[in-house]
């Protein structure tokens, strides 16, 4: 009896991953769990900013998709933020971090915030000193690199160790293109065929439906963006790269609004249908835009489940941010 003929006689349809543009995502491997752990606390410790207020959470709240549910996200001194808050699930799997790419991984991207004015507001030596003065910390440190001494690159190399475990495997379309044939409805599986046929997997193809391209916003009809500014960000940082974008996931893209670099389109629908315009120059109608949502649904998958991290207390030696500048 061939396999197949097993997995037909088990009730098992065969996988159909192989023939689509996207592929299922796969549960995270842990390869050193304590490395994991330091980075944890890390992405939670609001004493890395300036305020003492701020933490990589803030923007990316892991129980909220990994976003911050803003148009553009809020940082020092309540400044609001130029871009918005891509997603940090599946954001290992993106060719580059940032929208416009500027960090080659995690491990680059994780020490941005921290030393940016506009987001937390710190700067790397302090953020290095502040977290040597907490015994809790300098035993950790120990333990996961052999070394009391605390550095930057430590330091990001932990919490982009963390961050590569925020995977969202067995959405209900991951089951089905393992499969399980009941996993989507009619009108799920014809917004599939719509976001196919149209040609949205193009761009947002492979196991996170997107992340692996940059391209450009408006390749039909120019995008038109609430202020120039949110349109200078590019690749290249040439101006006449404006609007190239690195491709978002579509992973738990129900989970993520507003949408777009700009935060611009509040819910799925109208981002469906301004990208329907501007990138194939095509119209859905009411029920096709509302089958294709349906399908886009279909992508959240299982969230990060974890215990939250107890930190370790500051020193009588650690500095204690004041919340605001005077």
């Amino acid at each position: 009896m061939s396999l197949f003929m097993i997995a037909a006689a088990a009730g098992a349809a065969p996988s159909t991953a192989s023939k689509e543009p996207i592929q299922p995502i796969a549960a995270p491997k842990i390869k050193d769990a304590g490395l994991v752990e330091l980075g944890k606390k890390l992405y939670f410790d609001t004493r890395l900013s300036k305020s003492g207020f701020i933490s990589c959470n803030s923007c990316h709240n892991l129980s909220m998709g990994g976003t911050d549910n803003l148009k553009t996200s809020i940082g020092h001194n309540w400044q609001q933020g130029p871009i918005n808050a891509p997603t940090v699930l599946n954001s290992s799997m993106n060719l580059a971090q940032f929208w416009d790419g500027r960090a080659k991984d995690l491990k680059a991207q994780a020490g941005g915030p921290i030393a940016n004015p506009g987001e937390m507001a710190f700067t790397h030596e302090l953020a290095v000193d502040l977290l040597q003065s907490i015994p809790g910390y300098v035993s950790e440190f120990k333990k996961v690199f052999g070394s009391e001494k605390v550095d930057i690159d430590k330091v990001t190399k932990a919490i982009a160790a963390f961050e590569e475990t925020l995977v969202t495997p067995n959405s209900r379309f991951d089951k089905w293109l393992k499969g399980d044939k009941k996993a989507l409805t009619k009108d799920e599986l014809a917004g599939y065929k719509l976001f196919k046929d149209s040609g949205c997997a193009a761009c947002h193809n492979g196991p996170a439906v997107g992340g692996n391209s940059f391209q450009k916003m408006g390749v039909v009809e120019p995008y038109k963006a609430s202020s120039p500014a949110e349109g200078r960000v590019a690749v290249t940082g040439k101006d006449a790269d404006r609007f190239n974008f690195k491709v978002p996931t579509l992973r738990n893209v129900e989970m993520t609004y507003p949408y777009f670099h700009d935060g611009a389109a509040n819910t799925l629908p109208e981002a469906v249908d301004t990208m329907a315009r501007i990138q194939l120059g095509k119209k859905f109608t009411a029920e096709e835009n509302a089958k294709v949502v349906a399908f886009l649904k279909t992508l959240t998958g299982d969230q990060p489940n974890f215990k939250l991290p107890i930190l370790p207390p500051s020193s009588d030696a650690t500095v204690r941010p004041t919340p605001f500048d005077k």
